[in-house]
This record gives structure tokens, C-alpha cells and sequence, in this order.
């Protein structure tokens, strides 16, 4: 088979990440007999600094021809928020998720054996181990909703930002947390702030009907702000979490940071016909572009996650998170995940020694 795969290296270190990436794709592709080909995608601050806009016209189309997208990262200080809206990275990538019908954001967040002890939490929590799986609503809620700023007669300038659900959109994201949770081991955690917001009590009664037509799969209702607490003290508990879109922006990186670093976190953005969207959870990184200091792990682990979920190739994915174990488990370190007194490796290196392990 032949896979087509746009890629999208954008600002900082995406370029950097992407590269190792591409490597990997292209091991596996000789382990297993498979081809990838590659079209690049222009987009973010790059793409502003080229032609004049960070999401230029035509960007959909190409990687609507495709068979999925592999992003590196967008954005970054000198794109900051007082450049009009069409220059700044954000604004793509919210367009790029409209445009294509991303609406389901999948951030698994997975404590590597290796890195125990980079662990935040105590020890005892570490040992029992965390693999939670967080789907976050993605195109909806208030991030997409109608925005008004007005003069106020006595309290001066005001703004507003309109949350709104349909049950459609519930439902369609609901679906996706069901399945994946059939998967895995079984559990859905429905999150929201039902005692406060009417977009949330609409959220947990579409939850609830859909709950009953999986009944083989244990469901329970979680607030938001219990959820946050429960993420540091017992994130063993939680199988698949599924939220809105806010709360999923702010849970998914809390989730991140308990792993120990956001170095290693992977994510995809899935509609149902559009080719899916995989990329790291991190940022673009500016200060160490081009300096061969980025941790490739996150976006290689993402590839992984775009044979499982896109190619259907789950031997092929499963290869490419065993060669990252093994090569953590033998003590192979990039900078921002190295133990005093341990001679870190390159983006280049790291990339170089997955493709081995494999």
C-alpha cells in the first residue's frame, strides 16, 4: 500500500520533529512493505512570513487530497496577538479543524516505564502506572462561538463569548469516546459543570441516553473541577475522558504534565470523512530551532497514532511505541527529559536510534 501524507512543518522545531518523523514512517515502511509519500504543507507563522497569512488559500485542498496530516508545530512570539488575525498561527489552526471536520481531539497521555521517576506525582501513584486516553470536543463551544465587545452605560467597555452544543455535536463526539473506550479497558468518564452550565446539562443528558445503548461499557459523570483534582491525585483511575472543548484545552495539559513531560505526548484531530490531523502536544520551541536540542518523540509517537487510527496498521504501531520504549528503557535521553549527569542526544540521534530499535 501506498499512503500519501501531507506534512505541515510550520514554525520553531516543527520542521525539526516532522524530519525524524518522516524517517520513521519511512523504517516502518521497509519493515513492513509499505510506501509513504510526502507533500509539503504551507501553514503558520512560516506561511505568514512568506505570503502574507498564516493560513493560505489552497491549504485545505492539499491536504484534503491526502490520506492523512502530520503537523510539526505553529505559532510563536513573533506572531504574537497584535498581528491581525489572518497572520497569526491560532487562527489557522482553528481554520484548518473547521475546514477539514476535525471535531474529535484524541490526547492519550501515557507514563513511559522508563520515565517513572520524571513523574510529578508520589512515587506510589507513578508505580501503578497511567494510560488515559483524553477526547476533547474540538470544533464547538466557546472557542467557536459568536464574540461581541460593546460600551456598557456604567462599567465601561464589556465582552462576551457565547458557549452553545448541539445535541449533534454531543452525540457525534459521545460516539467516538464509546468506541474508543470498547478498545481499551471499558470506561468512559463524561466531563462537564452540570450544577452551573445549561450547555452542560444538555451534554450529560445526551451522554446519558448514549450510555445506556453502550451498556457494556461502564460510564460515570464527572465536574470539571473534581476531574482536575482527581488528574493529580489517582489518574490510574481514568480510562477514556471525553469533554467540551474548554475544558478539554485545559484538562488534556494537566493530563500531559503528570506523564513528566509534554516531550512525549501525541494527539490526533479526527472528523468522519476528512483526513485526520496528527500532531505533538507542544509548542513550536523558537529559542532551540535548528539547534538539534528538540525531543522528536512526541511527533514519532504521533505517526504511530496515524498508522493505528488512519492506515489501520496497528503491527506497524505497535513496533514504533516498542522501538521508543527500548530506547528509553536504555537510557537514551534528549535534553529536556535528562537525569543529572546524563549526556543527552540529538533530535537527529534520537530519530537515528528509534529507526534502529524498529
Amino acid at each position: 500500500m501506498n499512503y500519501k501524507i501531507a506534512l505541515i512543518g510550520g514554525d520553531g522545531i516543527g520542521p525539526d520533529i516532522v524530519k525524524q518523523a518522516v524517517k520513521v514512517l519511512n523504517a516502518v515502511g521497509e519493515k513492513f512493505g509499505h510506501s509513504f509519500s510526502y507533500v509539503d504543507v504551507l501553514m503558520g507563522g512560516c506561511a505568514t512570513d512568506a505570503v502574507g497569512v498564516s493560513y493560505p488559500e489552497g491549504t485545505a485542498e492539499a491536504c484534503k487530497a491526502c490520506d492523512a496530516v502530520l503537523l510539526g508545530a505553529v505559532g510563536g512570539p513573533k506572531w504574537g496577538s497584535d498581528k491581525p488575525a489572518q497572520q497569526r498561527p491560532e487562527t489557522a489552526l482553528l481554520a484548518i479543524r473547521k475546514d477539514l471536520g476535525l471535531y474529535a481531539n484524541l490526547r492519550p497521555a501515557v507514563l513511559r516505564p522508563a520515565l517513572k521517576d520524571a513523574c510529578p506525582l508520589k512515587r506510589e501513584t507513578a508505580e501503578r502506572g497511567i494510560d488515559l486516553m483524553m477526547v476533547r470536543e474540538l470544533t464547538g463551544g466557546v472557542y467557536f462561538g459568536k464574540r461581541d465587545k460593546y460600551q456598557t452605560p456604567d462599567k465601561g467597555l464589556e465582552a462576551t463569548d457565547l458557549m452553545a452544543y448541539s445535541e449533534m455535536e454531543i452525540e457525534r463526539i459521545g460516539r467516538r469516546a464509546f468506541e474508543l473506550a470498547r478498545l481499551r479497558r471499558g470506561k468512559v468518564s463524561s466531563v462537564d459543570k452540570a450544577n452551573v452550565l445549561e450547555t452542560s446539562r444538555l451534554w450529560r443528558s445526551v451522554m446519558h441516553r448514549l450510555a445506556e445503548e453502550y451498556s457494556d461499557v461502564a460510564y460515570e459523570d464527572v465536574l470539571v473541577d473534581n476531574c482536575a483534582m482527581q488528574i493529580v491525585k489517582d489518574p490510574g483511575q481514568f480510562d477514556v475522558i471525553v469533554t467540551e472543548n474548554m475544558f478539554g484545552d485545559i484538562l488534556s495539559d494537566e493530563a500531559s504534565m503528570v506523564t513528566g513531560s509534554i516531550g512525549l505526548l501525541p494527539s490526533a484531530s479526527m472528523g468522519d470523512s476528512a483526513p485526520a490531523l496528527y500532531e505533538p502536544i507542544h509548542g513550536s520551541a523558537p529559542d532551540i530551532a535548528g539547534q538539534d536540542k528538540a525531543n522528536p518523540i512526541a511527533t514519532i509517537l504521533s505517526a504511530a497514532m496515524m498508522l493505528r487510527y488512519s492506515f489501520h496498521l496497528s503491527a506497524e504501531a505497535d513496533a514504533v511505541e516498542r522501538a521508543v520504549d527500548q530506547v528509553l528503557d536504555a537510557g537514551w535521553r534528549t535534553p529536556d527529559i535528562a537525569e543529572p549527569g546524563v549526556t543527552p542526544v540529538g533530535t537527529e540521534k534520537m530519530g537515528d536510534l528509534i529507526c534502529a530499535a524498529l
